[in-house]
């Protein structure tokens, strides 16, 4: 795999300013020095650890480009993306091609990522033996948080029961300091991919604090971990582990469901979300969803009615969090209108739709049932509380609670249901290889339906 960084860039991690004194310890200034350097103190390790955060929160990664480019390959009429950039079009429309830019640096982005775990994890020993066990558990959560998120966009869906020999992504799990070698690696099935994951995820659940800051903790790497399971089918594991999330974690439902979004710093129910200052960080979601009053273009994606008549009641919050553009008359949605605003990468809302899914596919109601856990989002949201819940009842719920926080593709692949005419296994859904990556490493293989 081709890598362009020849020395470990000591970065900032933009959202730690300002968070809270205790933190600010940990931050040194943004610098480039040699490796032996980087890699030779324990600070330097931590710093390189920071810069991991700092790659995975940029606007080419969580900081924007997955959430629009999976969210714009999943909706077909709820939604329309009217810019004028031909990347995210493409996904809109369901036609990428090999030579996406915003895909090409969503592979690259990760692998960075990635990379600045692995260093992290092979220098460990570098750090003091009691800062050993925290900077490990927050390196195997970053890189796990990354390789789920490549393996499920990258390669065909996960199939439960199934052998899944399907081509995943590359597994590197050892950091690259000497870009002079041989750097091609093929691809690792689904299946390897996924394990890899669940191993990062239990070491790192069993390696964190139950609070760390604004950083990875125990219940942020269960309930990646209760995500996991869901996509891969495995309903009791992941009822427990976002029960575990629920029950102990610490974490509230915010108030409202407005107080979720927008916020300086983290709500009550962030088990994670990536920070964001006037100084540092990105929050590139608002350009493209947000009026030029709130930073934004003036609304790159806009909200169709078709998405306003998925709900049932008229007062139900989530329905109604939607504005217009004085500017242009386009609606949009309220989710994003903070350009300084932190990115919250999983809710605790999250965890109650994880387990009233799970619940009722085990017909089961560990911590509560199912129709209880919907009716606490919908009460929290001002929606009239049901009667009854069934299957379709919980992933409409999930729909609405989470939509357009880049959920919505893997949810339709991992149930099996269309997006659009396109069965939800189409190799359209997919992303392509990027073709800079076909180009450089012979051993990789592309996607089905593109560049062959």
């Amino acid at each position: 795999m081709k890598k362009q960084i020849q020395t470990i860039a000591l970065v900032v991690f933009s959202g730690i300013i300002g968070a809270c004194e205790k933190e600010l310890d940990r931050i040194q200034p943004s610098q480039s020095i040699s490796t032996e350097v980087a890699l030779s103190t324990s600070e330097n390790i931590k710093n390189i650890l920071i810069g991991a955060y700092s790659e995975a929160g940029e606007s080419t990664l969580y900081g924007g480009y997955l959430h629009l480019m999976t969210e714009l390959l999943a909706i077909t009429d709820q939604a329309s993306w009217v810019g004028t950039f031909a990347q995210p079009r493409q996904a809109f429309t369901k036609s990428l091609l090999v030579d996406n830019s915003f895909v090409r640096d969503i592979w690259l982005k990760a692998y960075a990522t990635i990379n600045q775990a692995n260093l992290v994890i092979d220098h460990i020993d570098i750090i003091e033996p009691e800062g050993q066990t925290l900077a490990l558990g927050e390196a195997k959560f970053i890189r796990a948080m990354a390789y789920f998120d490549l393996v499920r966009n990258f390669g065909l869906p996960y199939e439960a029961g199934q052998q899944n020999s399907q081509l995943g992504v590359p597994l590197s799990l050892t950091g690259i300091v000497d870009y002079s070698g041989d750097l091609n690696i093929a691809r690792n099935s689904v299946e390897e991919v996924y394990a890899q994951i669940i191993l990062d995820l239990n070491d790192a659940y069993n390696s964190l604090p139950p609070n760390n800051g604004v950083f990875a903790d125990r219940y942020a790497a269960q309930a990646l971990l209760a995500t996991v399971y869901l996509q891969q089918g495995n309903y009791a594991m992941a009822r427990d582990a976002a029960n575990d999330v629920i029950e102990n974690s610490g974490h509230t439902l915010a108030a409202s469901y407005g107080l979720a979004f927008n916020n300086d710093v983290n709500s009550t129910e962030d088990l994670f979300a990536f920070q964001v200052t006037t100084q540092d960080g990105s929050n590139n979601l608002v350009i493209h969803y947000a009026a030029e009053s709130d930073g934004g273009r003036g609304g790159d994606i806009i909200i169709e009615d078709a998405y306003l008549d998925l709900f049932d009641d008229v007062d139900d919050d989530r329905g109604n969090f939607v504005y217009i553009n004085p500017a242009n008359g386009k609606q949009l949605t309220l989710k994003y209108t903070n350009q300084y605003g932190n990115i919250p990468m999983i809710r605790l809302a999250e965890m109650y739709l994880v387990c009233a899914e799970a619940n009722f596919r085990e017909n089961s109601a560990i911590g509560d049932t199912p129709l209880n856990d919907i009716n606490a989002l919908r009460d929290r949201a001002n929606a009239s509380l049901l009667g009854a819940v069934d299957l379709d009842v919980i992933l409409l719920e999930r729909q609405l609670e989470l939509a357009f926080e880049g959920k919505l593709l893997n949810d339709l692949k991992r149930t099996q249901r269309p997006v659009g005419a396109r069965p939800y296994n189409d190799n359209g859904l997919v992303f392509p290889i990027p073709q800079r990556e076909l180009d450089a490493n012979p051993l990789l293989e592309p996607n089905p339906g593109y560049g062959i």
